[in-house]
């Protein structure tokens, strides 16, 4: 996938725009800050703007409103806390360690990247490619995202005991992968270019994949990435309409197993248990598939893309120097 050149170092440290509402002589002054640079352990008392092709910095910093990261910007946070949302725009990134948002956060169409460490949100959503050159991606790990997550681009990964406490639902992502986490509602993986992988996870609600062209890997021995175990499914699976192979191993499925006009054929080892039977067609085993040899899975490729766009962030925020908020 493409990688972004970050834009030239900044030249200027901060600065603060503050515009009266001019609705009534009691209206609350409308205040935004912007940042470029670092900063640290103080309360910003509104909403925040890191500028189109800027880098901001922050450490232990509090955010009272909601935060925008404009075309081509982007934001690392470790130790912070956003009371209201965050939206980032085409080409911008958020990296967010440690870090408590409020509100949702929302990558536009065309947006680099988020990547979450240790952090809570109250939803996810990655908006559409659409005509934008840039494939986006979401990596989640160790987190727990009180709602929704929906994606509808790029590269998925929710990894690392990671929790949703609501639905999952892919469409139109490059891949989708969960790695040792736990999806309290439904999960749902539509036309993915690369299939999707579920290994060492939790989904109590019903999971549905259906026309991914790169194939499915529910469990270990697959040809799609390497993992140790299978997963708990607590209500019917559904794999349809797939190609580039589907395997199915070490799982417990208290529902229904679903397996119909897959090509090749599903591959379901001896080994699941599924209390509610399967229904559709499973490959033979002459049919059977040796699992392909892994030359690098998904997570290295996709750690370097992230790392590689937060080193040069935080790279420039440092040179652009304190962004006095």
């Amino acid at each position: 996938m493409p990688r972004r050149t970050v834009a030239k170092l900044a030249t200027v440290s901060a600065a603060v725009i503050v515009a009266m509402l001019a609705l009534a002589p009691a209206a609350r002054a409308d205040l935004v800050t912007y940042c470029i640079g670092t900063g640290g352990a103080v309360t910003v008392p509104n909403d925040l703007l890191v500028p189109a092709g800027e880098s901001c910095a922050l450490t232990g910093t509090i955010i009272t409103g909601n935060v925008r990261v404009a075309a081509g910007a982007n934001l690392v946070v470790t130790g912070g806390r956003v009371s209201g949302e965050i939206q980032v725009a085409a080409d911008g990134y958020l990296d967010a360690t440690n870090t408590t948002v409020g509100g949702a956060i929302e990558l536009a169409s065309g947006g680099y990247g988020v990547y979450l460490r240790d952090a809570e949100s109250s939803a996810v959503t990655v908006r559409a490619k659409g005509s934008a050159t840039i494939d986006s991606f979401l990596f989640v790990e160790h987190s727990t995202i009180g709602g929704t997550v929906a994606a509808n681009a790029g590269e998925v990964r929710l990894d690392r005991t990671t929790q949703v406490e609501g639905n999952v639902s892919s469409t139109g992502t490059y891949y989708t992968d969960v790695h040792d986490s736990f999806v309290d509602g439904t999960l749902s993986v539509l036309n993915s270019a690369t299939g999707s992988v579920v290994c060492g996870s939790a989904v109590r609600g019903k999971a549905t994949f259906a026309g991914n062209l790169g194939g499915v890997q529910l469990g270990p021995n697959g040809t799609l990435d390497g993992c140790a175990s299978g997963g708990y499914w607590g209500r019917d699976v559904s794999v349809t309409n797939t190609t580039g192979g589907v395997t199915i191993d070490d799982n417990i499925i208290d529902g229904s197993l679903t397996t119909s006009a897959n090509n090749p054929p599903a591959q379901v080892a001896a080994n699941n248990r599924i209390r509610g039977g399967i229904i559709g067609v499973q490959a033979t085993a002459a049919q059977k598939r040796t699992a392909l040899s892994q030359t690098e899975d998904r997570e290295a490729a996709g750690e370097r893309r992230a790392e590689n766009r937060k080193s040069s962030a935080v790279q420039e925020a440092v040179l652009a120097g304190a962004a006095k908020l």
